[in-house]
């Protein structure tokens, strides 16, 4: 009778632990879940949105993506043929303003290497003759300023002596 006693001690025991385990909901999650998000909210709500906002960005740009590849393939050869004449048409205009500013250019170089020659020899035959070519250009400076301005300037008579005079 012991044996059988004990037996149903050891099964009432057992029924009492399988009872527990049974009555034992999911409260003990939502405490740690309440914690996660108390601790960590914040970064949660942030990182979701970041996350929104970037499928929503790579979903803009698939579509075009999609759209302009299946566009160039559905087209007829035809107007594929027009565009690209249409551009080697473009091309060759743009290439013909650029060689036109670049023989401009070159013209302008020329010239101004023409005017230095120019300005070279004429200094050059100044000096022969014993004349200063900056002289020349100085005195036909001078010339024009003083065929422009009718005013003369007075030099100052009070000045202020620089040193002292020692006493």
């Amino acid at each position: 009778m012991e044996a059988l006693n004990g037996a149903s001690n050891i099964r009432a025991a057992g029924a009492g632990a399988e009872e527990n385990l049974e009555n034992q909901d999911l409260s003990f999650l939502q405490t740690a879940v309440s914690t996660f998000l108390s601790e960590y909210g914040w970064y949660l709500l942030v990182l979701c949105g970041g996350a929104y906002f970037l499928i929503q960005h790579l979903n803009k740009n698939r579509p075009s993506q999609d759209h302009s590849s299946s566009a160039a393939t559905s087209q007829d050869p035809t107007s594929v043929v027009r565009r690209q004449e249409a551009l080697e048409a473009a091309r060759q205009r743009m290439q013909a303003e650029l060689d036109a500013k670049a023989a401009e250019f070159k013209e302008k170089q020329q010239r101004m290497e023409e005017e230095k020659r120019r300005q070279k020899i004429e200094m050059w035959e100044s000096m022969k003759e014993g004349k200063s070519y900056k002289g020349n250009a100085k005195l036909a400076q001078s010339n024009e300023e003083a065929a422009t301005s009718t005013t003369v300037l007075k030099p100052k008579a009070d000045k202020k002596p620089l040193r002292s005079s020692g006493t």
